[in-house]
């Protein structure tokens, strides 16, 4: 399939005054084919994603040790693999082949899910499904973000992010429906295969290539994009993945206040409802302030929540705190890469993406591992406590950045442009 043209991106200053509505469809059609995309990939990897203990430690008889090390071995690859695959599609000079690659290895690792005998096989099947999610995240948002001009970057990712999130929100709904029904876990995966071959018919179908004006250089180079905003966000968000530990403890938290199996799922649907609603109205927000302050208002939600988990007994705080929970990611994750998508070149967007998930996972990794250690010999309060406490220093360092004069100067630079009458 040839590229189409890419799409004109000079800036707008009457889009300051458009409603979000009339900004939303006025958007490069990637966007919503994208985030389509993502809706159905999210769901299939959702449907998997609370019965996969299950399965490995019921169905399977694998000792939960050999869980930890399936879900620690699938998280690091995944981290992992998103800079070198990033990068390659730089230097390539395409967006599209990885993307569909990608979303087509994620497919493929439910089918094997399914045909997983021991606990090995279900190893590999998540392996693959892992690969693939680090195949194709970096080229995606640089595919995203190559149509889209710079003071609407927020708010198109916004949109990607909630449209990903609905996603989450229904696969866990579907997987307990079909549990009530008696449905077997194999069956679950291999259903769960569907919609992620439909992801792969909807890039086939609808995405566009948007390749950069020039391939990036072939020499590779470990360097970071020059921009000062780039790397203040990156030092900022190292120090708060390295106390954003893995959502099982707030779970194991849910659990241990008194919610069944069956409310435990549902506080997380409800985190993952907020995180949708809030998406797309911070990211609009992001544009017009400025990617900075949305960041550090998601950190200090982070900080207030995993406080109050440090201290919640019960169980109607539990759910308030996972409601609430829900904003702090709403207010980073497409923000975040909005601001990268503008701070980067054209042709080292994807690396420079890949490059920022890559580091920052990686700490989350070691953050998992310190807060698991602190629930062991402290307790769970001091896993809470410590991921607090890294998140107001990052929001504190964030907040310092905003002082600099290279940064601020480059800080308004990605606010929507002032509109006189």
């Amino acid at each position: 399939m040839e590229p189409d043209p890419t799409p004109d991106k000079t800036p707008d200053p009457t889009r300051a005054r458009r409603s979000p509505f009339r900004r939303l469809r006025a958007l490069d059609p990637n966007v919503r084919s994208l985030g389509l995309v993502s809706f159905v990939a999210d769901l299939s990897s959702e449907i998997v994603y609370p019965i996969f203990p299950l399965f490995v430690t019921i169905v399977l008889g694998a000792p939960v040790a050999v869980l930890g090390l399936i879900e620690g071995l699938a998280e690091a690859t995944a981290s992992l693999t998103r800079f070198p695959f990033g990068r390659w599609s730089d230097r390539a000079g395409r967006r599209r082949a990885f993307v569909l690659a990608g979303y087509g290895s994620s497919a493929f690792g439910k089918l094997i899910l399914a045909l997983a005998v021991v606990w090995p096989i279900a190893m590999v099947g998540r392996f693959v499904d892992r690969v693939g999610k680090g195949m194709r995240t970096a080229p995606r948002d640089a595919l995203l973000a190559a149509g889209v001009r710079d003071e609407d970057r927020g708010i198109a990712f916004g949109l990607h992010r909630s449209m990903d999130t609905m996603g989450a929100v229904l696969g866990p709904l579907a997987a307990l429906l079909m549990i009530h029904f008696g449905v077997s876990y194999r069956w679950i995966f291999a259903i769960a295969f569907v919609p992620g071959v439909l992801s792969m018919v909807v890039i086939w179908r609808w995405v566009r290539e948007r390749a950069p004006a020039a391939p990036a250089h072939a020499r590779f180079r470990l360097r970071l994009p020059a921009s000062p905003a780039f790397r203040w966000m990156l030092a900022g968000t190292l120090l708060f993945a390295a106390g954003n530990s893995t959502n099982t403890f707030i779970l194991l938290k849910a659990k241990a206040a008194g919610l069944s199996v069956t409310g435990v799922i549902l506080v997380y649907v409800l985190y993952n409802l907020t995180y949708a609603a809030g998406s797309l109205p911070l990211g609009g927000l992001s544009d017009r302030i400025g990617q900075f302050p949305v960041v550090i208002g998601g950190f200090v939600v982070f900080a207030l929540v995993y406080a109050g988990f440090a201290a919640a007994n019960g169980v109607a705080l539990v759910a308030v705190l996972f409601a609430i929970y829900g904003l702090y990611i709403a207010a980073t994750e497409g923000t975040t890469k909005a601001l990268i998508s503008r701070t980067a070149p054209d042709n080292e967007r994807a690396s420079a993406m890949g490059f920022f998930d890559t580091t920052t996972g990686l700490a989350g990794f070691a953050a998992s591992a310190i807060g698991g250690g602190l629930w062991s010999a402290v307790g769970p309060w001091a896993t809470f406590a410590y991921g607090a406490v890294c998140a107001a220093l990052a929001a504190a360092i964030l907040l310092a950045g905003t002082f600099r004069p290279s940064v601020a100067s480059e800080f308004r630079s990605t606010r929507s442009p002032e509109v006189r009458p």
